[in-house]
Order: C-alpha cells, then sequence, then structure tokens
C-alpha cells in the first residue's frame, strides 16, 4: 500500500510539473505570455516558474527556472526579438558586439533564482500565516522582482556600455531607462505574478488531497 501511495504521488508531481512545463513553452514561445496593461506589456514567463515553486517546491521550481531559461535562450538565439538579444545568448551580435559567457549567465540566473525565491518566501511566510493570502501574493511578487533585477543589474554590470552603445544613448540615459523598465514593466509583472499565484496555488494547495502540495 506505501509503495502504491509514493507511485501516486510521484505519477501526480510529474503530471503536474509537465503540465506546468507545458505552460511555461506556450507562454514563452507564442504571444499569449503577454498581457496588455495599457501602455504596458506584462510577460507571463515567470509565473509557471512561482507556481512551481509554491505548489511543489523550491528545488522543482528551480528546475521549470532553468526550462524558462532554456526556452528564453532558444527564442533569443533563434528568433531574435530585438538587436539586443547579444545580453541573453552568446550566439548574437551587433557589429562589433557580441554575447559571451555572461550572456548565458543573464539568461539562466535569474529565471532558476525565481523559483529558488519564490519557494523559499513561501516556506518561510507560511509558517507565519498557514495559507494566508498574503503568503501567495508576496511569494509571488519577491519571485518576479528577482528576474527583474537581476535580469537589469546584469545587463548594466556585464554589457552596460555596450548596451547603451547599441542604444546610441550614454550611460546615464542607460540608467535612466533601466529604472523607468523596473517601473512600466517590472511593477506590472510582480503584480500579475502575485494575483495569479494567489488565484492558481491557493485553492489548489487548498483542497489537494496530495500531502506533496500542501
Amino acid at each position: 500500500m506505501a509503495r502504491n501511495d509514493e507511485s501516486r504521488k510521484r505519477l501526480l508531481f510529474l503530471v503536474q510539473f509537465s503540465i506546468l512545463l507545458a505552460i511555461e513553452a506556450i507562454v514563452c514561445f507564442t504571444p499569449l505570455g503577454s498581457i496588455p496593461i495599457p501602455p504596458l506589456v506584462a510577460t507571463l514567463g515567470m509565473v509557471p516558474v512561482i507556481i512551481t515553486a509554491i505548489l511543489l517546491g523550491i528545488g522543482p521550481g528551480a528546475a521549470m527556472g532553468f526550462f524558462a531559461g532554456l526556452f528564453s535562450f532558444i527564442v533569443w538565439t533563434f528568433m531574435p526579438p530585438s538587436p539586443l538579444a547579444f545580453v541573453f545568448t552568446p550566439f548574437y551580435s551587433v557589429g562589433a558586439v557580441s554575447g559571451n559567457f555572461w550572456s548565458l549567465v543573464i539568461c539562466f540566473v535569474p529565471r532558476i533564482l525565481v523559483g529558488v525565491v519564490a519557494g523559499v518566501s513561501f516556506k518561510l511566510l507560511n509558517r507565519a500565516s498557514k495559507n494566508g493570502p498574503l503568503v501567495y501574493g508576496l511569494s509571488g511578487v519577491l519571485g518576479s522582482l528577482t528576474n527583474t533585477f537581476l535580469v537589469l543589474g546584469g545587463i548594466v554590470l556585464f554589457f552596460g556600455q555596450d548596451y547603451a552603445s547599441v542604444l546610441g544613448v550614454s550611460m546615464d540615459i542607460l540608467l535612466g531607462l533601466i529604472s523607468g523598465t523596473i517601473l512600466t514593466n517590472g511593477i506590472p509583472e510582480a503584480v500579475v505574478s502575485a494575483v495569479v499565484a494567489y488565484a492558481v496555488c491557493r485553492p489548489l494547495r487548498r483542497y489537494s488531497r496530495n500531502p506533496a502540495v500542501r
């Protein structure tokens, strides 16, 4: 009986992870991953990572973050949406400016850490407020902002001058643009992540009979 229960848990985990991975692929490879919030557009790429971390744990959340980074790498390498793709892939260049090892760091590390931060935040916050609504929202916000700050910070740290030259602006202006991006994109994405984390994760954890997600 115990072996059967363990097999069911493992199967349920694989099904849940696979569904979330499929959703991650959809939001990364299709326009469905963008939500217009006039005059802004919030992306949903980190939402499946956050949901995975809250529902399945820190390790699976980090794994989903890796896949998010991999999908992003594929997009920026083979379907680059802008000339700034070099900051996410070493296989893209603009004139004398090209990506390198740090491109992989920016593409993968922040996404992986989204799963870690969201999972750890939920675990710690949930100890103080069992299944409280703010626990989900705060975990979603912290996970989303992890990606925003690490990606933008990595761009400035590793590619600041090159990024500014491709944009045709000075470093001072670039820093202003980065700050504006945090406000115009990072904050709306964090709000969306908080709302979705609460709307999806709370009822699933509350009513699921699977001990792995309680």
